[in-house]
C-alpha cells in the first residue's frame, strides 16, 4: 500500500456520529481524526458482509450509529458486539 494519498474524502457526519468516532479515536490512542476513519474503515472492509443494500436506498439511509429507512442492512450487520 502506497504511503502518498492523493484523493480526498468528504463525508457529513452528526454530533453523535462524530462523538462515536472521537471515542474510537481515543479508546485506540490513534493520532487523528483521519486514522481513526481510515483504521474503522479497513475494520468494517475486512468484515463479512451481512446484507445487501435495497434498491433506491439513499446516502442518508446509512448512519454511523444506526441505519435508516430501508436500506436492506439490520443495525446488528455492524457495530453492535
Amino acid at each position: 500500500m502506497t504511503s502518498h494519498r492523493e484523493q480526498r474524502l468528504q463525508i457529513m457526519l452528526d454530533p453523535d456520529e462524530l462523538r462515536a468516532i472521537d471515542d474510537f479515536r481515543y479508546a485506540f490512542r490513534l493520532p487523528s481524526r483521519a486514522s481513526a476513519v481510515r483504521e474503522l474503515l479497513k475494520r468494517g472492509l475486512a468484515a463479512l458482509a451481512t446484507g445487501v443494500a435495497s434498491d433506491g436506498s439513499r446516502s442518508k439511509d446509512f448512519g454511523v450509529l444506526g441505519i435508516r429507512n430501508d436500506s436492506g442492512f439490520k443495525d446488528g450487520d455492524y457495530g453492535s458486539d
